[in-house]
């Protein structure tokens, strides 16, 4: 057995064994999306959860690997449309919220319903980037027949580049990575999409504005990088031509009004609504606790937050306009050990093309 592989199946075996944060596998949709803000008609929502579309994994994808991977949690995902069918990117976890995961597709066909993907995993393991997961994708179209996924890589770092770059809690290391794609099914992974000079070792979420058609947008001529989580405790903003070639400004763009607290925890996602851009966070309030929020900006002024409520949908991989409202999948309220992802829908989208 090759050290990678060694590797891979010692990281899958203390996963399978660890005990599960029940800080973080607590939390549900409900709490979020129950707190909707009538008052606020920008806020996007209200939803609730559509049980037409409910997706069921029933059976363990493939292992390329061969060290004996399963996966018992499906959360996290990124939806997209193509030809009437939804596109399904879910991550695929040895145990909620575990290292040791991987990235599994399921496609929707009106009337016919789901099918899991034959050829899982989309994307597992086979970079030293991400020798301890892939996970948490995030799916854009930013052309004709031209699609990136984001994703996070976990690897252990050395101690010496854990000086370098002064990185706190311990030497697990996550970055962005991206991958490209023409047709939604075969994915070119790409390398590193965020330097270590930003992420500091520590960068999740590569959130770019996106519209109800999965289209990443442009902002003034070009597209912008929301980087929340990790960069050494710092908001970024990354500046696109192109959504390959990436600079980063250290800039706050989010800042947390009086009485909401102090720490934005991650942006799950940002909205393009008509001429408005509105973020969905998650954040830590005054007392510690996870809470949920949405800010608005103006489309020309994406930095600036005009306002802010405390309704949220953590829909971390972006929000789809189908049939008239918007629509995303979660898997967090699954009961433990069933891979099930639940859709939410509602609300009133204001349809935009892509720019």
């Amino acid at each position: 057995m090759d050290n990678y592989k060694k590797t891979l199946q010692d990281n899958y075996l203390e996963a399978l064994n660890q005990p599960i944060n029940e800080e973080i596998t607590e939390i549900t949709q409900t709490q979020f999306i129950s707190k909707y803000e009538t008052d606020k008609s920008w806020a996007i929502g209200p939803f609730a959860k559509n049980d037409t579309y409910t997706f069921v994994k029933s059976t363990q994808m493939a292992d390329p690997t061969g060290i004996g991977w399963t996966s018992s949690s499906i959360f996290n995902p990124s939806t997209i449309i193509k030809d009437e069918k939804i596109y399904l990117y879910y991550r695929a976890s040895v145990k909620k919220e575990s290292l040791g995961s991987r990235v599994g597709l399921a496609i929707y066909t009106d009337g016919q319903g789901w099918e899991d993907y034959a050829e899982n995993p989309i994307l597992f393991p086979t970079q030293e980037n991400e020798i301890l997961s892939v996970e948490d994708p995030k799916v854009y179209k930013y052309g004709e027949d031209q699609y990136i996924m984001f994703y996070n890589g976990a690897w252990r770092a050395s101690a010496e580049s854990v000086a370098e770059y002064a990185k706190p809690f311990g030497d697990v290391a996550c970055d962005i990575n991206y991958a490209l794609s023409s047709d939604l099914l075969h994915w070119e992974k790409k390398g590193l999409a965020v330097p270590y000079e930003i992420s500091k070792l520590w960068a999740k979420g590569a959130v770019i504005p996106r519209n109800g058609q999965g289209e990443a947008v442009k902002i003034n001529g070009e597209y912008l990088m929301f980087l929340s989580e990790g960069c050494g405790g710092f908001q970024y903003v990354g500046h696109s031509t192109n959504m390959i070639d990436w600079s980063f400004e250290k800039k706050e763009y989010l800042p947390l009004p009086d009485g909401f607290g102090k720490h934005i925890y991650e942006i799950a996602c940002a909205i393009v609504n008509g001429d408005q851009l509105v973020m969905d966070f998650l954040y830590n309030d005054n007392n510690g606790h996870h809470a949920g929020a949405q800010a608005l900006f103006d489309l020309s002024n994406p930095y600036t937050p005009l306002d802010f409520t405390h309704n949220a949908t953590l829909a971390w991989g972006g929000m789809l306009e189908y049939r008239g409202e918007w629509f995303f999948a979660q898997g967090w309220d699954a009961p433990r050990g069933k891979e099930e992802m639940f859709f939410y829908s509602g609300g009133n989208p204001a349809s935009q093309s892509l720019s």
